[in-house]
């Protein structure tokens, strides 16, 4: 699907009624009115919406500019030194989530409900609002059963998704529910999630500006992704695991390395 047939959906579902939010969309502008969650020793860039960090395997510290912290797949090992506001585990396996959760962390998102039943988040926190799109590790893109979720990161005008432990390539109403994504975190490991060639064909369905590639095991395994994207999308590989975004300022089609596989 293109990004223009996603606005479609988007705009469709908004007018259906009482249909849920479905699209990527500001919750807040600038500074007016917001009372920073926590103030980073290191704050952001004056023209930086939000900090992003690879923290190592599918973990990634997401910082925004009112100070508001929140870590993907936290599994007590891949952390920062300090409890971010919320934590996200896209689902169950050991090396993506964790019961043992520092007390401070305020919110705590995982994307299967361990009794049954479909995870649903829609969470706000100062600037940052973070919700869940379900989907599935058994391989069926229809299959919406409890065991996996793209968690959907908002800062201001900026879209993250992280798509955790997917399996399958996107059905419509998922790129819907998602809405239009600026950053999207990919799991590029070919074997455990998605084989390459499937995790470029996400890439096209989702069209954003920038890929950053996460769960994968060692370079060679890195570079076989990339050579699925490489004949479209500049590939960059940092030197540092940060990097700060704003939308106005993204790159178009890019893949950015950063070092913490």
């Amino acid at each position: 699907m293109r990004r223009g047939t996603v606005v479609g959906a988007l705009v469709a579902l908004v007018l259906a009624p009482a249909a849920a939010i479905a699209g990527c969309f500001p919750i807040a502008r600038g500074d007016a009115g917001l009372v920073p969650a926590r103030v980073t020793a290191d704050a952001l860039p004056e023209d930086a919406t939000a900090r992003l960090t690879f923290l190592g395997h599918a973990s990634f510290l997401i910082e925004s500019r009112a100070g508001v912290s929140a870590v993907t797949d936290y599994n007590g090992v891949d952390v920062p030194d300090f409890a971010p506001d919320l934590v996200t585990m896209n689902n169950a396996h050991a090396t993506h989530f964790t019961n043992d959760v520092d007390p401070g962390v305020r919110h705590v998102l995982r994307g299967w409900v361990p009794g049954g039943g479909l995870a649903a988040h829609d969470v706000v926190e100062g600037d940052l609002r973070v919700r869940n799109v379900p989907t599935s590790v058994r391989g069926r893109a229809g299959d919406r059963t409890n065991s996996n979720s793209i968690f959907v990161f908002e800062v201001e005008d900026l879209c993250i998704a992280h798509l955790g432990h997917l399996h399958h390539r996107l059905e419509d109403y998922h790129l819907a529910e998602m809405g239009v994504i600026d950053v999207l975190l990919v799991p590029a490991d070919g074997m455990w999630t998605l084989p390459h060639a499937a995790a470029a064909a996400v890439v096209d369905q989702v069209r954003p500006s920038l890929v950053i590639p996460m769960h994968y095991f060692g370079r060679s395994v890195l570079e076989r992704f990339l050579a699925e994207l490489s004949a479209e999308w500049e590939v960059v590989v940092s030197e540092t695991p940060s990097v700060t975004l704003a939308r106005d300022t993204l790159p178009f089609r890019r893949v950015l390395v950063l070092p913490g596989s």
